[in-house]
């Protein structure tokens, strides 16, 4: 017997007499740490519709998420996948998985998100060794390399780069040093992903996690993740499960990559998005993507000191993604970013920490990394420091 189904009946028609959506969010223009602004090729995938997480399609969207997120990330990792989660997830998913009571964990600190990195290790029972720097510095390579052969840690982590701050720090001797004592190395690179140069491979990370909406400019909602094959062998050897279910790799990895068996409900519609964005970055080019990146934060450098600001951070180390501006003696950083998004509709963030009040953080990614976009805030952001 064939099987029908009943379209619902429309509801709530507008006065065109059509159905109309009951929400309607103001227009943004996100110049903030993240979400950044999204691509219109982006919602119309997101407009597709929903398939079961169990579906055939859903798992040929995730092969070719997981294809392109290699080319991103820089590596031919093979356990390289999406959780579905934000940032923060992507985080935790590393920690808990890498991380056992008892173990001894270096954390090189300078920012909010190093420290979140060390307050999940402290839940995990880690014993914990921080190295700190001022927010806004960054490691040198001896300094970094040093501190880790005195420590003989089993793993490092650190964050390559640092969105409360706006700076970027380099892990290749950080990576180096850690192998020679035996650890493995967890990253953060949740900002720069799809806006600067990761190099997972190059620069010897064992476990870099990411987030889909600031360098890949896509919605909130899942992680990337990688794992080399060394950081996969120790897995393989744990004894103990993970004391997160949700968060174990293990069982994500065969439910996206091996027996497709239920783990959880994956959204196919974020799915669709980030497929869509990687799409976008593969047809741009990754290092044409990086280019301009670099070029949209050249000329924000270039505006902003001829408005007579200073950056936090030193020009060698700054991420080209989210720039950091001081705020200007006698001015009030919070009634800046009103202006901007009253009479402007731009968004952008202020410091927080010891940050607070003394820092304005401007994302420029995605679609709004152009000279044109940044001459364009530039402009409605010398009249807000005016006003």
């Amino acid at each position: 017997m064939a099987t029908t189904v009943e379209a619902p009946a429309l509801k709530d028609e507008g006065p065109t007499g059509k159905s109309e959506i009951s929400i309607h969010p103001p227009k943004r223009l996100l110049f903030g740490p993240g979400p950044s602004q999204v691509h219109p090729r982006v919602y119309q995938a997101m407009a597709q519709p929903v398939v079961g997480h169990l579906d055939a399609y859903f798992f040929q969207v995730s092969n070719g998420v997981q294809r392109m997120l290699r080319q991103v990330f820089g590596t031919e990792n093979e356990l390289t996948f999406v959780v579905s989660a934000t940032g923060s997830g992507g985080m935790e998913t590393a920690i808990s998985n890498f991380v056992l009571p008892g173990m001894k964990v270096v954390s090189l600190a300078n920012g909010f998100f190093c420290d979140r990195q060390s307050e999940m290790a402290r839940r995990q029972g880690a014993e914990l060794v921080r190295f700190e720097k001022p927010w806004g510095e960054v490691f040198g390579d001896e300094e970094a390399a040093a501190f880790i052969r005195e420590q003989k840690p089993k793993v490092v982590m650190y964050v390559q780069a640092e969105t409360s701050a706006g700076a970027f720090q380099r892990g290749e001797a950080i990576c180096k040093a850690a192998h020679e004592v035996g650890a493995l190395v967890i990253a953060d690179c949740v900002t720069s992903l799809g806006a600067m140069p990761v190099e997972v491979d190059k620069t010897g990370i064992d476990i870099a996690y990411s987030c889909t909406q600031k360098g890949l400019s896509c919605p909130p909602g899942l992680s990337p993740i990688t794992v080399s094959p060394r950081a996969s062998e120790w897995l393989k050897a744990r004894e103990t499960p993970n004391r997160s279910w949700y968060f174990d790799i293990k069982l994500i990895a065969d439910y996206l990559t091996v027996s497709h068996r239920y783990h959880h409900t994956a959204s196919a519609t974020m799915f669709y998005a980030l497929h869509e964005g990687l799409t976008l970055i593969e047809e741009e080019g990754l290092a044409q993507r990086w280019e301009r990146h670099r070029q949209a934060h050249l000329e924000f450098v270039k505006g902003v000191e001829a408005l007579g600001l200073e950056m936090l951070v030193a020009p060698k180390d700054r991420i080209w993604n989210l720039n950091t501006p001081r705020v200007p003696q006698g001015v009030d950083e919070a009634k800046v970013r009103a202006t901007l998004l009253k009479e402007h509709g731009i968004e952008i963030a202020g410091g927080f920490g010891p940050l607070a009040g003394k820092i304005f953080r401007v994302g420029v990614m995605g679609p709004l990394a152009t000279k044109a976009h940044v001459r364009e805030f530039l402009e409605a952001f010398g009249k807000a420091l005016k006003s």
